[in-house]
Protein backbone atom coordinates (compact mmCIF):
# COMPACT_ATOMS: atom_id res chain seq x y z
CA UNK A 1 0.00 0.00 0.00
CA UNK A 2 1.24 3.85 -0.71
CA UNK A 3 1.95 5.47 1.64
CA UNK A 4 -0.59 8.24 2.04
CA UNK A 5 0.36 12.04 2.44
CA UNK A 6 -0.43 14.49 5.49
CA UNK A 7 -3.56 16.51 4.68
CA UNK A 8 -6.11 18.77 6.98
CA UNK A 9 -9.23 18.92 5.36
CA UNK A 10 -12.66 20.84 6.17
CA UNK A 11 -16.07 21.10 4.91
CA UNK A 12 -19.35 22.54 5.80
CA UNK A 13 -22.08 20.28 5.54
CA UNK A 14 -25.93 21.50 6.08
CA UNK A 15 -27.96 20.03 8.87
CA UNK A 16 -29.55 17.31 6.55
CA UNK A 17 -26.25 16.22 4.99
CA UNK A 18 -25.04 16.26 8.97
CA UNK A 19 -27.75 14.21 10.16
CA UNK A 20 -27.30 11.63 7.43
CA UNK A 21 -23.85 11.24 7.78
CA UNK A 22 -24.02 10.66 11.75
CA UNK A 23 -27.03 8.18 11.49
CA UNK A 24 -24.99 6.30 9.10
CA UNK A 25 -22.12 6.23 11.89
CA UNK A 26 -24.23 5.62 14.17
CA UNK A 27 -25.53 2.71 12.46
CA UNK A 28 -22.10 1.20 11.83
CA UNK A 29 -21.18 1.55 15.50
CA UNK A 30 -24.20 -0.46 16.32
CA UNK A 31 -23.90 -3.26 14.14
CA UNK A 32 -19.96 -3.51 14.83
CA UNK A 33 -19.15 -2.19 11.42
CA UNK A 34 -16.01 -0.39 9.95
CA UNK A 35 -17.44 3.36 8.69
CA UNK A 36 -16.85 4.36 5.22
CA UNK A 37 -17.04 8.27 4.30
CA UNK A 38 -15.54 10.45 1.16
CA UNK A 39 -13.61 13.22 2.74
CA UNK A 40 -12.59 15.79 0.39
CA UNK A 41 -12.55 13.06 -2.91
CA UNK A 42 -10.72 10.61 -0.34
CA UNK A 43 -12.43 7.29 0.61
CA UNK A 44 -11.88 7.06 4.52
CA UNK A 45 -12.34 3.71 6.68
CA UNK A 46 -12.59 4.17 9.82
CA UNK A 47 -11.80 0.54 11.79
CA UNK A 48 -13.83 -0.65 14.53
CA UNK A 49 -10.21 -0.28 16.53
CA UNK A 50 -10.89 3.74 16.51
CA UNK A 51 -10.82 5.21 19.81
CA UNK A 52 -13.94 7.98 19.99
CA UNK A 53 -13.41 11.27 21.44
CA UNK A 54 -14.94 14.71 22.21
CA UNK A 55 -13.19 17.78 22.20
CA UNK A 56 -14.16 21.10 23.39
CA UNK A 57 -12.27 24.46 22.69
CA UNK A 58 -13.11 28.34 23.12
CA UNK A 59 -11.04 31.13 22.40
CA UNK A 60 -11.64 34.29 21.76
CA UNK A 61 -15.51 34.84 21.25
CA UNK A 62 -15.86 31.86 19.40
CA UNK A 63 -16.66 28.29 20.46
CA UNK A 64 -16.15 24.50 18.92
CA UNK A 65 -17.10 21.72 19.23
CA UNK A 66 -15.39 18.41 17.67
CA UNK A 67 -16.29 14.35 17.53
CA UNK A 68 -13.00 13.05 16.87
CA UNK A 69 -11.77 9.00 15.60
CA UNK A 70 -8.40 8.05 15.88
CA UNK A 71 -6.11 4.90 14.68
CA UNK A 72 -2.99 4.04 14.17
CA UNK A 73 -2.24 3.19 10.29
CA UNK A 74 -0.21 -0.06 9.86
CA UNK A 75 2.90 0.65 7.40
Amino acid sequence: MAEKNDRDFEKEYSTQETVEKLRRLADCLEQGKAFEIMVGGERIYVPLRATFNIEHEREGGEEELEFQFKWSVAH
